[in-house]
């Protein structure tokens, strides 16, 4: 049974006559009365008395006509339903997001979100990367923000800011006034670093090993709070990227001179998944802001 055969039935039923049903559903009446009749064949019942050139419903015909109305108007109340949702934004999104860049980046992103669709509803979830990764293959979460790049074909990035990384160290440090230093000049002191799991780990390391320089670890945080009041109380020095800079902090900050000592901070989603119009406004401000 196909939904323009009830279409053309409810039309024959209201008109009364083959050809103007045919006319008002732009059909030709051979076509429209060869529909009915395979319709009546699938109902193994006849519908309308074909009397001349009158026509009247059968007693079948008389129990079927609300039902195949009450499926159109369904079928209707369906679609006006997915237009509104297409035509408006709302509904939950949910974006994942690093621990270094969660306080940094996002809030603001969100808050001018929210005011501007104030019909959609925001759900955030701070994890590390690849926890981050599994949610979205399963769509749990529909949009990651972290650091780029992420292995995987299956995801689709989209680049956000790219930020210099910088050396924290207490104020008093003999290299605290300089422009720019390289990770080098600091192979003397401790290093206080986040611990293992954060992507920001490995970028700290490799810009350790691009300078040849084997930091002695005294101290592991998964917070770049934590790990700058430690270099402002004197326990050594770190790595911390542009946006985490503390100026209230008891840390000078020096740009490294590395010029690969930089971090790409992105949108990421499941390539392939259709998005609502929530979740792409949400994406669109992210890449576009």
């Amino acid at each position: 049974m196909e939904l323009h055969q009830l279409r053309y039935f409810c039309a024959v039923a209201d008109t009364r006559s083959f050809s103007r049903a045919a006319l008002q559903c732009h059909v030709s009446q051979p076509s429209l009365s060869q529909q009915i009749l395979k319709l009546e064949n699938e109902l193994g019942a006849r519908l309308f008395d074909r009397l001349g050139r009158t026509i009247r419903l059968t007693g079948s015909g008389e129990t079927f006509l609300p039902r195949a109305r009450a499926v159109l108007r369904e079928l209707e109340a369906a679609r006006g339903e997915v237009d509104v949702q297409k035509e408006s934004v709302s509904g939950t999104v949910t974006i994942g997001v690093i621990p270094t860049v969660a306080p940094y980046l996002l809030p603001p992103h969100l808050a001018q979100f929210s005011r501007e669709y104030p019909k959609a509803q925001l759900a955030v979830v701070e994890e590390i990367t690849p926890i981050l990764l599994e949610r979205l293959r399963a769509a749990t979460i529909d949009l990651a923000v972290l650091a780029l790049p992420i292995r995987g074909h299956e995801f689709e990035s989209f680049p956000m800011l790219t930020e210099p990384l910088f050396a924290a160290v207490p104020k008093k440090h003999h290299l605290a006034r300089r422009n720019t230093l390289s990770l080098k000049d600091l192979r003397s002191d401790p290093f206080l670093l986040l611990r293992d799991g954060h992507c920001f780990r490995d970028t700290s390391v490799a810009a350790c090993d691009r300078a040849r320089l084997h930091p002695r670890i005294v101290f592991e945080s998964g917070q770049f709070t934590s790990l700058l009041s430690m270099v402002g109380a004197g326990m050594g020095v770190s790595i911390v990227p542009e946006m985490a800079i503390d100026k209230k902090s008891r840390c000078a900050y020096v740009r490294l001179s590395d010029e690969h000592a930089v971090r790409t901070i992105g949108a990421v989603r499941l390539r392939g998944r259709s998005f609502s119009r929530a979740q792409a406004a949400l994406l669109a401000r992210l890449i576009h802001s």
